[in-house]
């Protein structure tokens, strides 16, 4: 009878245990001197999910979107990660504040 209990009890701690990043959709996003790749981004509607943003240029680069307020500053070479708790559906404008030029969209689907 107690391991029952027990089981039952270990059961219900895993059920209420939230998602571990690592279990999280990772999208991952490019960002070279002026260019944004993909220019179409796609990402999980209503669902946690990890944008990887890696700087592959030589210059720096800061990922910003005024619609999700965000934005996240990369030096050359580097990579950073922004979670999302979750986003309705939707197309949501992107771009690089340092190279005005760096434009992209963001849809949630």
């Amino acid at each position: 009878m107690v391991s029952r209990f027990a089981a039952a009890l270990m059961l219900a701690c895993l059920a209420a245990v939230p998602a571990r990043a690592d279990d999280m959709p990772v999208i991952k996003v490019e960002m070279r001197d002026g260019v944004i790749t993909p220019s179409t981004i796609e990402v999980p509607a209503n669902t946690r999910f990890k944008l990887e943003i890696s700087n592959t240029g030589t210059s720096p680069v800061e990922f910003e979107s005024t619609e999700l307020k965000r934005e996240k500053a990369l030096a050359a070479g580097a990579t950073s990660s922004i979670v999302f708790r979750t986003l309705d559906p939707g197309t949501y404008a992107v771009f690089d504040d340092f190279h005005p030029e760096a434009k992209a969209s963001l849809v949630a689907k």
